[in-house]
């Protein structure tokens, strides 16, 4: 499978990156994780086992995108402009722009 083309001057290790952090962003405070696994349907034990899978990934950066103020706090806490967001989205989960 050819590597997944660049989104907006996204690369695929910077998508990675930015929605590894979001996870961790995610995961740093109970209430966060309780709600994005409630509304993800994953477990603790899936989102463990498939932390690193890009639909996972995608899934975290689309919670995000859900609703600005996780968003916005995610963004200037991670020194990330919340406008990379989507692009980082558009590559993990393969749509073009």
């Amino acid at each position: 499978m050819d590597a997944p083309a660049k989104s907006a001057g996204m690369t695929a290790e910077a998508a990675e990156s930015i929605a590894a952090s979001a996870l961790a962003f995610l995961t740093d405070d109970r209430r966060r994780l309780i709600r994005f696994l409630s509304l993800t349907g994953l477990t603790p034990e899936a989102l463990m086992r498939e932390a690193a899978a890009p639909s996972t990934l995608a899934a975290v950066l689309e919670h995000l995108l859900e609703e600005e103020s996780l968003l916005l706090t995610f963004a200037a806490g991670a020194g990330i402009r919340p406008a990379d967001i989507a692009p980082a989205l558009r590559l993990l989960s393969g749509k073009s722009a």
